[in-house]
């Protein structure tokens, strides 16, 4: 009984015996130490373990086959040992050749090729050189007809197999597959190619397309440089016009209110008076602060886009890294004031509150109300730039107005009245904070009969700072009751409850009629005559 290994050899698996294996690993070891610090040292290995392994895959029958020592030592007598042409070094090639000769086989050589190598493989059969066969192949196409003479190449082609291997090209020309001849082979190879190499690094077309290509290299080279330099220039006139004109904007912005570059492209332009903008947000005492912060916040950068474009354009050198850290530190000195003061401020949102004022409608014959949207005393002035959750500054008459939209809705009253309910909320540092500006806000509607006129607006009280303040307004509407909505009413309707899913934009100018499924158009012809005459004529 013996041990048996698994062995891949140029890819193929084979089982090989103990012994055999020992023997066959010293071979090899052998044969990278002699050929290991040989340039083509790999290439003479690879060709020399596919030999071998072409030789044990011959002797194999059947996937059971182990390779015994017997094989192992026949293959090392039939390659030869490094022992042995290391011995034959100063004996000629011709006397190594002639006692290694075996037969031939037929091969297209890659080497010699001209489309695929079948003449050349022929050559190397018969031992003649390929241009004589290839002679004789273009008088067999001029003598005979052409299409048997290519059906036969593409038979040959397609038959016959590539020398791919050192082993193969050897066997093309007759010669054993041994180490020396494998060695040899590769060495001429090599050899043949450096030669290549310097003949055509010697001749006048290397040298000529070299300048050429050196010319052409430092050609583009250059043109390259010009335009990496034209757009950096580029780049920094951009940033110094930008830098420039942005803090003009910021100056005039945060000093005087209002940017007299605004609208220009690339700069600081903002729509609105930033100083005004503040004292609606912040309390007393914390604007200044903050817009200085602003100031450096936004003004740092700019003054680096001014740095950095005038360095870009100009090119001059400047080491003073002092500047440049002093800078950095005010601007995170900035950055945390702002930090602080915006997060003292956000706690003025801490908290809500709401006020509620319910009217009930007194008009006991009233069976259809009408919702009307009264004169907007502030239509055609132009609001003072920013708008916050529908909140926005009119000046009127030199004086400043805060102003905002309600939302009105429209649900089934629970009795048999008519009710107008006014919820308004805001937010504060405290919930008695926030209940006192929700008290604060000031909103009016009106009553003459069966009309109820609703202002567009409503109104924060002078000095009242933004917090997020809103009025909603529900119009109950009792069973059996109607409404009318007027054209205008589309300003401040929100997502009224229908029985159809109508839009808010579709259910002006229609009656509208409360019923126990909820509210629901009712047509104009539906309407008893009594009820008819009682509609004032700017209603009909």
């Amino acid at each position: 009984m013996k041990k048996t290994f698994t062995i891949n050899i140029s890819g193929t698996v084979f089982h090989i015996e103990e012994d055999a294996y020992e023997v066959l690993q010293k071979y090899l070891v052998k044969l990278k130490n002699h050929f290991g610090t040989e340039e083509e040292g790999k290439e003479i290995l690879g060709d020399i373990e596919a030999r071998i392994a072409e030789i044990f895959t011959e002797k194999s029958s059947g996937e059971k086959d182990v390779i015994t020592l017997a094989w192992v030592e026949q293959i090392i007598e039939t390659m030869g040992t490094p022992e042995d042409f290391v011995e034959e070094e100063g004996e000629e090639d011709e006397v190594f050749t002639s006692s290694a000769k075996r037969k031939r086989r037929l091969y297209r050589d890659p080497e010699h090729r001209v489309i695929g190598g079948v003449c050349g493989g022929l050559s190397a059969y018969f031992n003649m050189d390929p241009v004589i066969l290839r002679i004789i192949f273009v008088v067999l196409l001029i003598v005979t007809s052409i299409v048997p003479a290519l059906l036969a190449y593409l038979v040959l082609w397609i038959a016959v197999p590539k020398a791919v291997t050192t082993a193969q090209r050897l066997e093309m020309r007759g010669q054993e597959a041994t180490v020396k001849n494998i060695e040899k082979s590769i060495r001429e190879e090599v050899k043949e190619v450096k030669e290549s190499y310097k003949k055509f690094k010697e001749s006048d077309t290397y040298s000529k397309g070299k300048k050429k290509v050196e010319g052409a290299g430092e050609v583009t080279y250059n043109v390259f440089k010009l335009l990496l330099k034209v757009a950096v220039v580029i780049i920094g006139v951009i940033l110094i016009i930008s830098g420039f004109f942005g803090l003009l904007g910021l100056i005039s912005s945060l000093a005087i209110g209002h940017s007299f570059v605004q609208g220009w492209p690339l700069v600081w332009g903002p729509e609105i008076n930033f100083p005004d903008f503040l004292n609606y947000l912040v309390e007393p005492g914390t604007v200044r602060l903050g817009i200085i912060a602003v100031g450096f916040l936004a003004g740092i950068p700019l003054l680096a886009m001014l740095y950095v474009g005038s360095k870009l354009v100009f090119r001059y050198k400047s080491n003073n890294t002092a500047i440049g850290l002093s800078m950095v530190g005010v601007w995170l000195i900035a950055l945390i004031t702002l930090f602080v003061i915006s997060t003292n401020q956000l706690g003025n949102f801490k908290n809500q509150a709401s006020v509620v004022e319910n009217t009930t409608i007194d008009c006991d014959s009233c069976q259809t109300l009408y919702l009307n949207l009264a004169e907007d005393k502030y239509k055609g002035y132009a609001a003072q730039g920013w708008d916050l959750n529908k909140l926005k500054v009119m000046e009127v008459a030199g004086e400043r107005v805060i102003l905002g939209n309600p939302r009105l809705d429209v649900e089934k009253a629970s009795g048999n009245s008519f009710v107008v309910t006014v919820r308004k909320s805001s937010r504060g540092r405290t919930r008695e904070t926030a209940r006192d500006h929700a008290s604060d806000l000031i909103y009016r509607f009106q009553q003459q009969d069966s009309i109820l006129f609703f202002e567009p607006y409503f109104f924060l009280e002078e000095g009242d700072k933004w917090r997020d303040q809103e009025v909603h307004i529900n119009v109950k509407v009792p069973e059996g009751g109607t409404i009318f909505l007027d054209e205008d009413m589309v300003d401040i309707i929100y997502d009224i409850e229908n029985v159809t899913n109508t839009w808010d934009a579709d259910m002006v100018g229609k009656y509208w009629e409360m019923k126990p499924d909820g509210l629901t158009q009712r047509e104009l012809e539906a309407i008893p005559e009594s009820i008819q005459d009682s509609i004032p004529t700017e209603m009909e």
